[in-house]
C-alpha cells in the first residue's frame, strides 16, 4: 500500500491518495483499488502538493475520506488477517489509523506491518553494503529496477514497492548448507 497526504503531521495534515494491491502471501495479486480522497487545501502543504501532483480541481471531485474508507473494506477480503505492506509503512497506517476512528469505521487492518525499507537495510548489511539511502528510489535502483524518475504517485509507487519486495525477497530464498 502507499498514501500520500498533504504533509507529514498526522495532526495538521490531511490524506490525499490511497493505493492498494491485495497480494497473497507468495505476492500474486489478487485485487487492487486506488483513491484520491477529498482534503482541504488549508491542510496541504506546497511542498507535498509539489511532490504528488496537487490539483485543487481534481481534488474537489474525489470522495470524501468516509467514502474511500469504506471502499477499502469492501476490496479486502472478508475473514483473512490483511498485513500492511509497503515502504516506510508505517507512515501510512498513522494516517490510515486516523482517519478510520476519525469516521468511527473499524479499522480493518492486522496491527503487524511489513515494512520494504527495512527488508532493504537486512539485505543491504547481509551484502556488505550500507545503503546509500532508505529510499522507495533507493531500494529499486539497487535491484536494477529503476532507472531515472518516477512519478511520485500513490499507485505508481505502490507497484514500484511490490515490484522491489518481489525482487529483494527472492533473494533471501534459502541456500543449500555448504
Amino acid at each position: 500500500m502507499d498514501c500520500e497526504f498533504g504533509g507529514l503531521d498526522v495532526e495538521l495534515h490531511d490524506l490525499t491518495e490511497v493505493a492498494i494491491i491485495l497480494t497473497d502471501s507468495r505476492l500474486r495479486e489478487l485485487g487492487s483499488g486506488e483513491w484520491r480522497v477529498r482534503a482541504r487545501p488549508e491542510r496541504i502543504t506546497k511542498e507535498a502538493a509539489e511532490i504528488f501532483g496537487y490539483d485543487e480541481a481534481l481534488w474537489a471531485k474525489a470522495p470524501k475520506v468516509r467514502q474511500v474508507l469504506t471502499e477499502i473494506g469492501e476490496l479486502l477480503p472478508p475473514n483473512v488477517k490483511v498485513v500492511p505492506a509497503g515502504q516506510n509503512v508505517r507512515m501510512d497506517v498513522i494516517f490510515l489509523e486516523r482517519a478510520y476512528k476519525n469516521c468511527e469505521i473499524p479499522y480493518p487492518f492486522d496491527y503487524h506491518v511489513i515494512d520494504l525499507a527495512s527488508l532493504f537495510y537486512t539485505w543491504s548489511l547481509v551484502n556488505g553494503e550500507a545503503p546509500a539511502a532508505l529510499s522507495l528510489r533507493q531500494a529499486a535502483q539497487t535491484a536494477g529496477l529503476l532507472d531515472g524518475a518516477v512519478e511520485h504517485r500513490a499507485m505508481a509507487d505502490t507497484r514500484l514497492t511490490l515490484e522491489t519486495f518481489r525482487h529483494y525477497i527472492g533473494r533471501l530464498a534459502p541456500r543449500p548448507p555448504e
